[in-house]
């Protein structure tokens, strides 16, 4: 959705643009910038989290982060911004610390939660 817009923008920068108005085409470009840059953080960080049989794999702009299941440990918090609540998925290991919410794992984070769990079961026993 987030290209779709980014090129809904650019069509709209550049009918301004040709209408003359220079303001508008410099604040249509910049949105469009802004949309473009989410859309590639969305297309090149998916997906967010992997689980597998030896750990959970999380991407990063820094880069893919593999975390084993002995040290992974997982938590809901939930949090109220602007007067709706807010629920996210922390997962810590050693002194990291990821969070996850229901954008970056495209899923209710209890259900994430409760898979990563099961897994995290299977694997250790």
């Amino acid at each position: 959705m987030a290209w779709v817009i980014t090129l809904l923008l650019l069509a709209g920068a550049v009918w301004v643009a040709i209408g003359g108005d220079v303001g508008g085409t410099v604040l249509i470009g910049m949105a469009m910038v802004a949309a473009g840059a989410l859309a590639l953080h969305g297309t090149l960080l998916r997906p967010r989290l992997a689980a597998g049989p030896d750990g959970i794999l999380a991407r990063t702009v820094g880069g893919p982060h593999r975390y084993p299941w002995t040290e992974a440990r997982f938590k809901l918090r939930t949090t109220r911004r602007l007067g709706r609540d807010s629920l996210t998925l922390e997962v810590e290991s050693g002194e990291h610390l990821l969070v996850f919410g229901r954008i970056d794992l495209g899923e209710d984070p209890r259900d994430v939660l409760d898979v990563l769990t099961a897994l995290k079961g299977q694997a250790l026993s």
